[in-house]
């Protein structure tokens, strides 16, 4: 232990980690940059910090505060010590409707205190699209802004008071007139007072430099509001007193169509005088889809609002009247404006990628200029990236003249990183000729503080260095920030990464087979660190149950990028930081959908546990639950499947059973059907074929050997539907005729016996070996039927889903496995396409439950979602993961993480539903885990459906 961290273990209260996880977790922000630092300190409370401070001054440390770690300049990064505010100082210590006022911890998530003052009809103004995990204390830093910033300004415009500790240990309370004014800054502001009045351009979202003028004696001598946008660079702030203004009653949106962004840029700031909540502008090259919104080729989102809707729809009808658009659109309807914002909030991930896949960065992410310059602005930019053999698509605050872009930087090698600079560079020159601040929003930090003389001037930047040592004369505060800044090229996160592709398993086709590319996906905005999920969201189930950020899809993103680098994990695949934080994952691939750059921490995982136990003896959850399918086959083979029920009906018996093949103890062992799936087919008295489509019903593990009766009602209605109803092949060789049971002499003669399988509990666990051998059997099995044009009907999602996705990636190289899992349907989908008149039988029932997170995250469910409509099966079924995620809920050590997940979202949805509901549970797990956690059945749509046949 060094004398450091033993120093801060005797000091504080919190929690100190100088190990390799927690300083892997705090190297990267959401910019280009990295820095490492020595350790992190998670304060307990304003003494903590104090204490922290007193150490590192003893010792020379830098300290940086850190929040959501969402900042995309680089300045929650930091070689010193890290304040993590997110885990104890994360309170609203107070809120005050008559005065409109709250006290709040810097760790508290702005969505926290916007639940908190909603139900008096309150709210906190700025709301940047990070709302969901962004912190006050962050926003404070930052100076955040958001898309109401039109309406209710920026953060410092609503801060009222701010308690911050200085570097020498000095607690200030910091307010208009000078309260809590360092020595030495009155002085220094009474010495500049000119400069002061000239020097800072006039816009509302100059977030450039050190707010200075906030000090003057006209604006009220501010130091809280001098202080908002410093990034930590003067104090550490401990708490805060901030402003909340009225929410309206109703809101409606006006969505403008226009021809391209350009239009839409110029047309802005014409919309101000109407006094709009919002004027948000993006292009078409942002949006996956134009389904729901007026033509176009680029759109100013304008919110409105009033006492009543029909007040908001006349003031948005009158935006667009006001407007030269060529499309346009009003809403009303609450769940139709959130999908439209959602569009706009997921613009910060989606931007990470350009149309044809490749990568796209930070790093002129949020210039601002006058509104009214706006779009001459853009067409000098576009200018400025066609030069440079650039791309990026502009989006952003078009109201506040405050724009958003990512740009294809090549920061990989020496050439594109000079290009990176020398654009730079010109593009700061660009802004100062229009007027503008080279920071609208996140903050200058390493990105944009070494060309702040291009904006200010050298006299102006002297100035922020003076105040900066008038606050922190030892410059411990994150240093190389804001004044004699480290320089924009250096410290970037790429340099450490291996430039020749690692050799891996799966084929990640969307990054060019490279995993390092894979891995870099993640560029920490941290949607996957909400409390919360929205909708059908899912992602991350095991950030909710923990709260660690190494439990998050970007903390477990994070130690591979550690690992790859090889500098602070140092043992590569063998890596116990990595597996450690991988184990809590529960494969829900949630954020492969809900990420807005798709990362897809299920094949992570997978891989990384493939080459973590290459030739070493694995956990024996692998061994029991990866190898199910040949452990349940054998026990259909030898029918025993009473014997293994008896057996594991006697407690003692089971918890031997339990403990030698690692499954948790609070489990109960589920019970084998006492006649297979596919004995009851064979066995089964068929009645007339029909003259539909023929189908092919995937037998898969769970529906074969554990929950025939989903495979039975299966049968049923899509025979009452009129489809022909087929299993798969079970001889090499084998053709699909008829009924689906028809074989030749010859291939009875030369065939091999087999059973089709997804090989989804060989990928879960790693054993990617032997998954693509189940795979390339199943392909030998179903090449019969890939020459026909049948369907593949899948009822178990998370088979389905590993057909659709970990087949043709594992297996990339066989281009039967990109036919097969074109042809896989789900039970909704194949009676929606192959049987489009056949009307279902009205159930007419109230439906709880929860839509499976593979299908939410691969399949899609918009077919079981009109299929339950036309079958009156009413309510929405809600998000989030059930929690046993296949074999993750029974491994031992997981139980209590896979209760706390089922408590999420699933439980309270049962516990709530009205007398009489369906619970409809597609997995087996999903049902499994209701059974076990709620003693509730849950049922597969299939089986609702077919007992509403009868």
């Amino acid at each position: 232990m060094t004398d450091l961290e033993a120093a801060l273990r005797r000091a504080v209260r919190g929690e100190v980690g100088f190990d390799v996880t927690s300083r892997a977790l705090t190297t990267m922000d959401a910019s280009n940059y990295r820095r490492v630092p020595l350790g992190v300190v998670a304060p307990a409370d304003a003494d903590d910090v104090a204490a922290v401070l007193e150490v590192c001054r003893e010792r020379g440390v830098p300290v940086v505060a850190r929040g959501g770690g969402t900042s995309i300049a680089g300045q929650a990064t930091g070689t010193g010590v890290v304040l993590d505010f997110t885990r104890h100082m994360n309170r609203l210590v107070g809120l005050d409707p008559q005065a409109r006022t709250a006290v709040v911890q810097p760790g508290l998530v702005l969505d926290r205190l916007q639940d908190a003052a909603a139900p008096h009809g309150l709210r906190f103004g700025p709301d940047p699209s990070t709302h969901s995990r962004c912190t006050l204390g962050g926003m404070i830093g930052n100076n955040s802004c958001g898309s109401h910033s039109v309406a209710w300004g920026t953060t410092a415009d609503s801060v009222r008071e701010l308690s911050v500790v200085t570097a020498r240990g000095r607690r200030l309370r910091l307010g208009q007139q000078w309260a809590g004014a360092p020595q030495g800054l009155r002085e220094l502001v009474d010495g500049d007072l000119a400069r002061l009045r000239t020097g800072f351009p006039d816009l509302p979202r100059r977030i450039s430099g050190y707010a200075l003028d906030a000090l003057l004696p006209e604006n009220g001598a501010d130091v809280a509001r001098s202080f908002c946008g410093s990034e930590g660079t003067l104090g550490v702030l401990t708490e805060a007193v901030v402003r909340l203004v009225e929410s309206p009653r109703a809101r409606a949106l006006a969505v403008l169509g226009y021809a391209d962004e350009a239009g839409a840029a110029e047309a802005a700031a014409g919309l101000l005088p109407l006094g709009p909540l919002t004027v948000e502008g993006m292009a078409v090259d942002l949006v996956p889809s134009t389904e729901g919104l007026p033509r176009g080729g680029a759109w100013l989102f304008v919110e409105t609002g009033g006492a009543t809707e029909a007040e908001a729809r006349a003031r948005a009808e009158a935006v667009v009247r006001a407007a030269d658009v060529v499309d346009a659109l009003v809403v009303t309807d609450p769940a139709g404006q959130r999908t439209l914002w959602r569009i706009r909030e997921d613009a910060s991930g989606t931007a990470t990628r350009m149309p044809d896949g490749s990568e796209a960065w930070p790093g002129w992410e949020d210039c601002a200029v006058p509104p009214a310059r706006l779009g001459g602005y853009l067409r000098d930019f576009r200018s400025l990236l066609t030069a440079h053999g650039l791309r990026g698509t502009p989006y952003g605050h078009f109201g506040d003249g405050c724009i958003h872009v990512r740009i294809d930087f090549d920061l990989l090698t020496d050439a594109g990183v000079a290009r990176f600079r020398r654009f730079s560079e010109e593009l700061a020159d660009v802004v100062v000729a229009h007027g503008g601040s080279l920071s609208g929003e996140h903050g200058d930090g390493q990105a944009r503080a070494e060309l702040l003389p291009r904006m200010y001037g050298a006299e102006t930047v002297a100035l922020f260095e003076r105040a900066k040592a008038v606050w922190d004369p030892d410059d411990l505060l994150n240093p190389g920030m804001l004044v004699r800044p480290a320089p924009l090229d250096t410290n970037l996160r790429f340099s450490v990464l291996p430039r020749e592709p690692v050799d891996v398993a799966f084929g990640y086709p969307s990054d060019g087979g490279d995993f390092s590319a894979a891995v870099r996906r993640c560029v920490g905005v941290a949607k996957c660190r909400t409390t919360s999920v929205s909708g059908s969201g899912v992602m991350c189930p095991s950030f909710r149950a923990t709260g660690d950020e190494e439990h998050s899809t970007r903390g477990r993103a994070r130690l591979l990028h550690e690992m790859l680098a090889g500098e602070l994990v140092t043992d590569g695949w063998r890596s116990t930081e990595v597996r450690d934080a991988l184990d809590l994952c529960l494969s829900c691939k949630g954020c492969r959908s809900d990420c807005p750059v798709e990362v897809d921490m299920a094949t992570y995982k997978a891989e990384f546990l493939h080459h973590h136990y290459e030739g070493r003896r694995r956990p024996a959850a692998h061994y029991a639950m990866g190898w199910l399918p040949v452990w349940l086959r054998w026990a259909a083979r030898t029918r025993t499947a009473p014997v293994v029920n008896a057996l594991a009906s006697v407690r003692p018996l089971a918890a031997v059973a339990k403990r030698l093949g690692g499954i948790a103890g609070e489990r109960e062992v589920p019970r084998l059907a006492g006649e297979t799936f596919s004995r009851w087919w064979r066995g089964r008295r068929r009645g007339p074929a029909g003259d539909g489509d023929l189908v092919v019903l995937w037998p898969d593990t769970f529906t074969e050997h554990l929950s025939p009766s989903v495979g039975r009602a299966a049968v049923r209605v899509l025979e009452a539907a009129g489809l022909r109803v087929a299993l798969p092949p079970t001889l090499r060789g084998r053709a699909v005729i008829g009924d689906g049971t028809s074989t030749s002499a010859l291939a009875l003669l030369t065939a091999r016996r087999g059973q089709v399988c997804c090989g989804l509990t060989y990928v879960s666990t790693g054993q990617l070996d032997r998954a693509r051998t189940v795979m390339r059997r199943t392909l030998d099995l179903m090449a019969p039927v890939l020459e026909t044009s049948a369907p593949v009907v899948v009822l178990e999602p998370s088979c389905a889903a590993a057909l659709r996705t970990d087949l043709p990636e594992l297996l990339h190289d066989d281009p039967r496995a990109a036919r097969l899992a074109s042809r896989v349907l789900t039970f909704a989908e194949v009676l929606e396409r192959h049987a489009p008149d056949w009307t279902p039988p009205a159930v007419n029932l109230p439906a709880v439950g929860q839509t499976h997170c593979h299908q939410h995250a691969v399949l899609g469910d918009a077919a079981d979602r009109r299929l339950r409509e036309s079958a009156g099966l009413t309510g929405e079924l809600s998000g989030g993961c059930c929690g046993l995620a296949g074999n993750f809920g029974f491994e031992a050590g997981h139980y209590e993480v896979s209760a706390a997940c089922a408590e999420d979202r699933l439980l309270p949805a049962v516990r709530e539903a009205p007398d009489g509901a369906v619970v409809l549970a597609d997995g087996f797990s999903c049902r499994t885990q209701l059974e076990q956690l709620a003693g509730v059945r849950g049922r597969h749509l299939a089986e609702v459906l077919a007992e509403g046949l009868e």
